[in-house]
């Protein structure tokens, strides 16, 4: 069975009864870029289709249907841990605030209210399933050079930022893990200012994420994790780079 973590970063699930509701999501998913759209009539084959293997990159779920409801699905897809990471944005007529407590609280990314607004569509699919490919990350020397420091202070920086990440990495899932308030807010602020840093030091590819994870709408711990995992990653590569070039 296919894990989680191989998921086609182009294909989108749309589960929906309602096929009219289904063909307009559908057709808004395509006006959107090159995505390769599939679909589901309820949440039961919904999740047929994740356990046989269809890894989306990200979900777009109806509240309301027969045999399993978009919250049940929501349920069982973040109690499994094979796809625990799973983008699932929630969608529905009603746009009560209890309606949309109850799918953050469940673990959705997003909630989006009928009729679609293709703004909203596109701005879950750029956030959630963004490009083929991350932007490349500025040559040391280059950022070097922009700055107007040296090679000492640009190691300096990286090591600065290192530092930041990595106790970002303990500190925001336990933020997220609140899922709302004062909790949500200072994880978002933590977000920007590690966004900040990334790009100041052209780490393209990793401000890039963190900007998608702080403009989320609920964003995912797992999510979270992965996006700050790669982003020190990234810093690590750089802080070789230069270390490389002052030889």
């Amino acid at each position: 069975m296919k894990q989680y973590f191989e998921e086609d970063a182009r294909r989108v699930l749309i589960i929906d009864d309602d096929v009219v509701s289904r063909m307009v999501l559908m057709h808004l998913v395509d006006g959107a870029g090159a995505f390769d759209v599939l679909e589901a009539e309820d949440g039961e084959e919904g999740w047929t289709r994740l356990l046989d293997g269809a890894a989306p990159a990200i979900v777009f779920c109806d509240l309301r249907m027969p045999r399993l409801s978009g919250m049940e699905l929501l349920a069982r897809v973040r109690a499994d841990a094979r796809f625990a990471g799973l983008p699932f944005v929630l969608v529905s007529a009603a746009g009560d605030a209890a309606s949309m407590e109850q799918a953050l609280g469940l673990g959705a990314d997003g909630y989006i209210v009928k009729p679609f607004d293709h703004a909203r569509v596109g701005e879950h699919l750029a956030r959630l399933a963004p490009s083929d490919a991350a932007p490349a990350a500025e040559d040391p020397q280059a950022t070097a050079r922009r700055l107007g420091i040296d090679n000492a202070r640009l190691l300096l920086y990286l090591g600065g930022l290192q530092r930041q990440l990595a106790g970002a990495a303990a500190d925001i899932p336990q933020l997220l893990a609140g899922g709302q308030g004062a909790a949500l807010a200072q994880a978002r602020a933590q977000l920007a200012r590690l966004r900040e840093g990334c790009a100041t030091l052209g780490l393209h590819g990793a401000a890039q994420a963190l900007a998608a994870l702080e403009g989320a709408d609920a964003p995912g711990v797992d999510r979270a994790v992965r996006a700050l995992d790669a982003a020190l990653a990234a810093v690590l590569r750089q802080t070789a780079a230069a270390g490389g070039a002052a030889h």
